[in-house]
C-alpha cells in the first residue's frame, strides 16, 4: 500500500482494517525528517501493511492527545483499529522491519 497522510478527520477509517503503522511527526523535528525516508522505504517494500503519516500541527490535536503523543517521532501500530504497540524515537530500517515482522507474527 502506498504511504497515505492522515488527520483528525480521516484517522479512524485509515487504521480500521488490517495492520497499520502511523508515524506521528512534524516538519520542524530533525529526527522525524531522518525517519521519514526510512518509513517511506518500508511502505514500498511491504504492501500488506498500511503506512500512515500524521503531521502534528495546530489543526490536528485530537488524535495525538487521544494516544498520549508527547515525543516525536512516535510510531503506533494498530490491528483492525486497535492499538497494539507504540515506539518513540528514531529507528533505522532494519529495526523498523524487525518490529513489523514481530507485529505480523503475533
Amino acid at each position: 500500500m502506498a504511504l497515505v497522510h492522515a488527520n483528525d478527520a480521516n484517522f479512524e477509517p485509515l487504521t480500521s482494517s488490517g495492520i497499520s503503522l502511523v508515524d506521528f511527526w512534524a516538519p520542524w523535528c530533525g529526527p522525524c525528517r531522518m525517519f521519514g525516508p526510512i518509513f517511506e522505504s518500508a511502505s514500498e517494500k511491504l504492501t500488506d501493511v498500511n503506512f500512515i503519516k500524521f503531521e502534528i500541527d495546530e489543526s490536528n490535536r485530537r488524535t495525538p492527545a487521544k494516544f498520549g503523543i508527547r515525543s516525536i517521532p512516535s510510531v503506533l501500530a494498530f490491528r483492525n483499529g486497535e492499538l497494539i504497540e507504540a515506539r518513540t524515537g528514531l529507528m533505522d530500517e532494519e529495526t523498523l522491519m524487525d518490529w513489523i515482522r514481530e507485529i505480523k507474527g503475533s
